[in-house]
């Protein structure tokens, strides 16, 4: 068939807004502050074969990981008509266990023997058991983390698989909450599968795979451009973790990117080994990385699919921090380890193209969960939150301040939804003033965030920056570390704590948690 170069256009808008409509079905009816107000998922349309065709502009972390989760779930459950499959292990294209991914097929009509296309969308879920609430612990190993789900029918001719459901909800803290996200989840699906199919019977199917495959095609060529256009040579950079959470020991993470012509290879084979704490990545985060990083450089309007990546080797070494081999705990190799190994990656870039790359962003996600029994609404409740930071200043401007950035793409929660949701007062929300790093253009500021308890809890903080600030860049200063501060009344005085970037403790009812976000990176002297 000709290509024709509007339907070009046409089709790539369309792929979108599928995915971007199954957001907003998501969002709109999950039940839980993290997928409503913080909108901590991510949807996006595959082939027959699970390669990406289109995203939504969701979680990026999420986003070039999940064709991994989509084509295990095609291995291991042959999907009819109404069936969905639902997995969240990381070593079959997961992150961590509270990312659960929900899978369904495309099928172009009544009479079609196999799925044309997919669906899928990935959602963090406030708590999915495991050894503290909010199933971000301090873990060892993955057993501590939740329950683990391989690829499982979850929906089977358009109804949930009832004893499955009822076997997740008693493994976790806030089953009402889950049960009405997982619900969510299966809409959104439902609302994808229904646009697709409309697709197919506007276009007919040869049409409308034909112009997937053009999109992949024309993405791979434009990042091979993007590729050219980057000096040829072999550039390192390298750069740490602040610790595994367990013993108090850098962690390196290095990267050889080696350019030539339109192709790259990023060798991570000399980043340290596997840890015992959990800021352990699997290769599908490192990969989702690479493909953040090479898709910012492209400035034409694409789709980001498959295609990005074909220009692209990454090699990793099984048993390493980028490469974590089961039963590795992983908690917070999504969330933390996944934003330095993009530094490293923007690191080696600097140094082949100084002018186009900005100095280091926050380098964390900030990870809090707080969880308990609420004695004012009489039930258990589960709290998580990512908190923004400062962005890196460029050549062209200072950096952003109070943002996420990076690998998460996800909203600071609002205080009335806060307050509303979970027994807390926010006795503080503001940017952290002078947390920047200096330079020609500034890095953005942090923010602080100081929660009131008013009940009983458990606090876990996975978090970084806290040891080394984020790096300026050109002659720019590093951005000001982090910090997190727990706050207690004894006898009428106020008793201030420092913690480190990774703790778990108990806090009583007037007690105060306090994160102060690192600022971002200088650019120029």
């Amino acid at each position: 068939m000709d290509v024709n170069p509007i339907l070009i256009e046409v089709f790539k808008n369309r792929f979108a807004s599928i995915c971007e409509e199954m957001g907003m079905t998501l969002m709109r009816t999950g039940f839980s502050p993290n997928i409503k107000e913080r909108r901590d998922f991510s949807c996006a349309l595959f082939d027959a074969q699970g390669e990406m065709i289109a995203q939504a502009a969701h979680i990026p972390v999420h986003l070039g990981s999940m064709p991994l989760s989509v084509q295990a779930a095609i291995a291991a459950r042959p999907m009819e008509r109404g069936d969905m499959v639902i997995l969240n292990d990381p070593f079959k294209g997961g992150t961590h266990l509270p990312d659960i991914t929900l899978v369904a097929p495309v099928f172009a009509d009544d009479a079609a023997p196999e799925p044309s296309f997919y669906v899928a969308n990935r959602a963090h879920h406030a708590d999915v058991g495991g050894i503290s609430a909010g199933s971000m612990p301090l873990s060892t190993s993955i057993f501590q983390e939740g329950i683990i789900i391989p690829p499982l029918t979850f929906v089977k001719g358009g109804e949930i698989v009832e004893p499955l459901l009822t076997f997740f909800l008693n493994n976790l803290r806030t089953p009402q909450e889950r049960e009405g996200d997982f619900a969510a989840q299966v809409m959104a699906n439902v609302t994808g599968v229904k646009r697709a199919q409309e697709l197919i019977a506007k276009y007919g199917l040869d049409v409308v795979q034909q112009y997937s495959d053009v999109l992949m095609d024309y993405a791979e060529t434009v990042t091979r451009a993007a590729i050219a256009r980057i000096p040829d040579g072999e550039y390192e950079f390298e750069d740490f973790l602040d610790n595994d959470g367990i013993t108090d020991e850098l962690v390196p993470i290095r990267c050889v990117l080696t350019v030539d012509g339109e192709t790259a290879e990023l060798d991570f084979s000399a980043s340290g080994e596997q840890v015992q704490g959990s800021v352990n990545a699997v290769r599908a985060i490192t990969l989702s990385a690479v493909l953040y990083v090479f898709r910012a450089l492209i400035t034409e309007n694409i789709s980001t699919n498959a295609g990005c990546l074909r220009p692209l080797t990454v090699v990793t070494r099984p048993g390493t921090i980028v490469d974590a081999q089961f039963p590795a705990a992983v908690a917070g190799g999504n969330v933390e380890t996944s934003q330095r190994i993009v530094d490293v990656i923007l690191g080696a870039l600097a140094q082949a193209m100084p002018e186009a790359v900005p100095a280091a962003s926050q380098g964390t996600m900030n990870n809090i969960t707080i969880g308990g029994f609420d004695p004012h609404k009489n039930r258990p409740f589960a709290y998580y939150e990512t908190l923004g930071g400062g962005m890196g200043a460029s050549v062209h401007a200072h950096g952003e301040s109070a943002v996420h950035s990076h690998m998460t793409n996800t909203l600071n929660t609002p205080v009335e939804a806060m307050e509303y949701a979970y027994p807390f007062l926010v006795r503080e929300y503001s940017v952290r003033r002078g947390s920047g790093g200096s330079g020609t253009h500034a890095g953005g500021c942090g923010m602080v965030r100081e929660i009131e308890l008013t009940a009983n809890a458990e606090v876990t903080v996975l978090s970084e920056r806290r040891r080394i600030g984020p790096y300026g860049l050109q002659g720019g200063e590093a951005g000001i570390k982090g910090a997190n501060i727990i706050v207690r009344t004894c006898g009428g005085k106020e008793e201030r704590e420092e913690k480190p970037g990774k703790f778990n403790a108990r806090l009583n009812a007037g007690d105060r948690i306090r994160m102060e976000t690192p600022g971002g990176g200088g650019w120029g002297e």
